[in-house]
């Protein structure tokens, strides 16, 4: 692999867009209110009435212009992924890519390219919370030297539907019922699996979300997808199809569904305040640019058709080449300006990057353009500092709401003498994009393309290629959801219109848990998926447990200890969890400093009125006899081991801490992987880091009653 950039100094291009923001902000120190109009205001706490008891007169112009301001602070919120967070940063490609593309941001590595991206989830509401059952939106815009490129994607490769014509209908089914506006951010409910169980292609798609790659842990250990089949277009004409990923540093990582039922109410924010307080503290959150390329003749080539967009190219198939890192080093400065009116369109692209006839991606080029007329106003949205590009923009497109830019020419239409004819077109070589020309032909029709037609044999790749774990907690999350449903027929349906043609077991499993029959004795289609007609039954790739990384960086730590404590033991312990990079907070029954047996008090920064360990990657329990006394007879910090220990979390006892496992119903001869005790701080620190870089220790999972999945294929 070429050698990766790792300076985080700003290129003259990054700088150059961080002034332009800069130019439109505004701090108000030191200086005097005004109006928008720049009038100094007087006073701002009273409206100008006639008599101190008297109507308030209607030539209060500071007062209309504060209320009117006020009433329209709001823009219509996304109808997907509305709920959303966002960082600044920069791209830098490890290696020129003339090979594929002409694209100039993909060619020189000394170049970094400012970027904004935004996180976020799909089905619920601004207000809802951030660790529901959904898909993850991962939208990146570049402004590049050549103009915007927004690549807008999802944490999972595929999609419910092949066209975007069902979109409506998609977002229609998972919304809260137009009746009651209930559920808010969830699709366990009738309409939702109603939609599933009548329109096969969601087949595949539905195990991806009722896997773990529906409850990440933060933004910053999942994966990004372009979803669609793109084209790289190269300096010679010739035209190669691409797949898009992100792939994240830190590796993946996932909640379990408990765990993210209760972050639901405990903080909401979980995944936003994760991002931000990643990014202040100094840890840049970074993901690598992986590319899948292959020729325009093997678009049929791999079993299935590469413009459907409910099917993956696996990476045992076609490798994902690396190319380049992406940094997000800094947070927003206003949220609603920055992140709430970013609008990204599937259709800004740059020379050297092109679209297929994908027809879910064929409808998103005209969605995501009209959709920003309605939130942001009007048709001038690109001028929206956050939106504007880097490149320099002329054309002769004027006025309409919100307009910024006051246009001088001599003429605006083309073409005209009275300007000389510019803004002029420019060539090819001179940077003008050029679609790639493509030969089309065929009679106009509403039909689907019979290479589209297989919805069932992907869906069972992907869950033969999950660990056995991963394989029950998808039956756990389906029990869960069609549990939900109240309407038996759609429970049926569901069991055997979609998930019996996936997998008999799964089917079954899944049956006896919501109360149903399996009647359909269809076989699960043979999986085709590789290069010509070669089957290829599972993909490791895919499995999150398989993929984790043996790191425990930026993980969140919490050290309990009360008055009494041996405050020597634990401060060892925490220098060696934060030398490998984890964040460690001391939790007590009350802040500040904690009274320690050795004169060496501990800080705690949080109370177990607080907190919980849902909120953390791991615990461990200080020493001393009086410390391990009050929490092993405080309820919350029982409860807090407990759970960390029912969520399969790693746990670390110093000394007498150990008396708080037991407490927590975690005896001696009960503890498994994942559980460390001693009274050395050096050696067991040492272990502790070793059990949290496995992020979960499942042999301790408890699992629900459902009827045992037997083990995928060997590969």
């Amino acid at each position: 692999m070429a050698h990766k950039p790792t300076a985080h100094s700003k290129s003259p291009r990054q700088s150059a867009k961080q002034d332009q923001l800069d130019a439109f902000r505004e701090s108000p120190a030191g200086e005097f209110l005004t109006t928008d109009q720049g009038v100094r205001v007087a006073s701002t706490d009273d409206s100008l009435k006639a008599g101190a008891r008297g109507p308030t007169l209607l030539e209060d112009f500071h007062l209309r212009e504060k209320i009117m301001r006020f009433d329209h602070e709001r823009i219509p919120e996304r109808v997907v992924h509305a709920r959303g967070a966002g960082a600044h940063g920069y791209f830098q490609v490890y290696k020129s890519l003339a090979k594929y593309t002409k694209a100039a941001f993909l060619q020189d590595p000394a170049i970094k390219t400012p970027v904004f991206v935004r996180f976020s989830t799909v089905a619920g509401s601004r207000g809802s919370a951030d660790t529901v059952r959904d898909v993850r939106g991962f939208a990146v815009k570049f402004y590049t030297s050549e103009g915007n490129f927004d690549l807008v994607g999802n944490n999972m490769p595929v999609f419910f539907i092949q066209d975007g014509i069902k979109f409506p209908d998609l977002i229609h089914a998972v919304k809260p019922n137009p009746r009651k506006e209930i559920p808010q951010a969830a699709s366990a409910h009738d309409s939702f699996w109603d939609f599933i169980s009548l329109t096969p292609e969601t087949a595949h798609m539905v195990m991806w979300v009722m896997s773990d790659r529906a409850l990440p842990r933060s933004y910053r250990m999942m994966e990004g997808f372009g979803v669609h089949t793109f084209r790289l277009i190269d300096g010679q004409g010739k035209a190669r199809l691409v797949k898009w990923h992100w792939k994240p540093v830190l590796g993946m990582s996932s909640l379990v569904w408990e765990e993210a039922q209760q972050i639901n109410g405990k903080d909401p924010d979980f995944h936003r305040r994760d991002l931000w307080e990643a990014i202040e503290s100094g840890n840049a959150v970074e993901y690598e640019l992986g590319l899948q390329v292959v020729d325009e003749d093997e678009a049929l080539a791999f079993g299935f058709d590469l413009l459907d967009a409910t099917k993956l190219l696996p990476e045992e198939v076609v490798p994902i080449e690396r190319v380049g890192k992406l940094v997000l080093d800094r947070n927003p400065q206003n949220f609603f300006a920055e992140v709430e009116q970013a609008a990204f369109c599937v259709g800004n692209v740059v020379p050297g990057i092109d679209f297929t006839n994908d027809p879910l991606l064929q409808a998103r080029l005209f969605s995501y353009l009209d959709t920003q007329i309605t939130r942001l106003g009007g048709p001038n949205f690109a001028e929206l500092p956050i939106n504007r590009p880097i490149a320099p923009v002329h054309n002769n497109q004027h006025d309409g709401f919100a307009r910024q830019t006051m246009n001088v020419g001599a003429a605006n239409y083309l073409p005209n003498s009275l300007g000389d004819g510019f803004p002029k077109p420019a060539t090819e070589q001179q940077g003008g994009y050029a679609h790639h020309a493509e030969r089309v032909d065929g009679k106009t029709t509403r039909a689907r393309s019979d290479s589209f037609k297989d919805h069932f044999s992907q869906a069972r790749l992907f869950l033969n290629s999950l660990s056995p774990v991963e394989r029950g907690h998808v039956t756990d999350a389906l029990s869960f959801e069609l549990g939900h449903c109240e309407r038996q027929a759609v429970r049926e349906r569901v069991v055997n219109a979609i998930l019996a043609h996936i997998d008999a077991e799964l089917a079954a499993a899944v049956a006896a848990a919501v109360g149903v029959e399996v009647k359909t004795a269809a076989k699960a289609p043979a999986i085709t998926t590789g290069r010509k007609g070669k089957a290829v039954t599972a993909s490791p790739a895919l499995s999150m447990v398989r993929g984790a990384l043996p790191s425990i960086r930026t993980r969140r730590i919490a050290l309990l200890a009360a008055p009494g404590c041996v405050g020597g033991s634990l401060a060892a312990v925490k220098r060696a969890l934060e030398a490998e990079g984890a964040s460690v907070e001391v939790v007590s029954t009350a802040l500040g400093a904690v009274a320690s047996a050795d004169g060496k008090d501990p800080v705690a920064v949080r109370s177990l009125l607080g907190v919980a360990s849902v909120m953390y990657d791991a615990v461990a329990v200080a020493d001393g006899e009086a410390s391990s006394a009050t929490l092993a007879a405080n309820a919350d910090a029982v409860r807090f081991v407990k759970e960390a220990f029912g969520h399969c979390k790693a746990i670390a006892a110093i000394g007498h801490g150990a008396a708080v496992l037991t407490a927590a119903g975690i005896p001696a001869e009960a503890r498994s992987a994942g559980v460390v005790t001693g009274a050395k701080p050096t050696e067991l620190g040492r272990d502790f880091i070793v059990a949290i870089a496995q992020h979960r220790h499942w042999g301790r999972e408890q699992v629900r009653s459902r009827p045992p999945l037997g083990r995928p294929p060997k590969r």
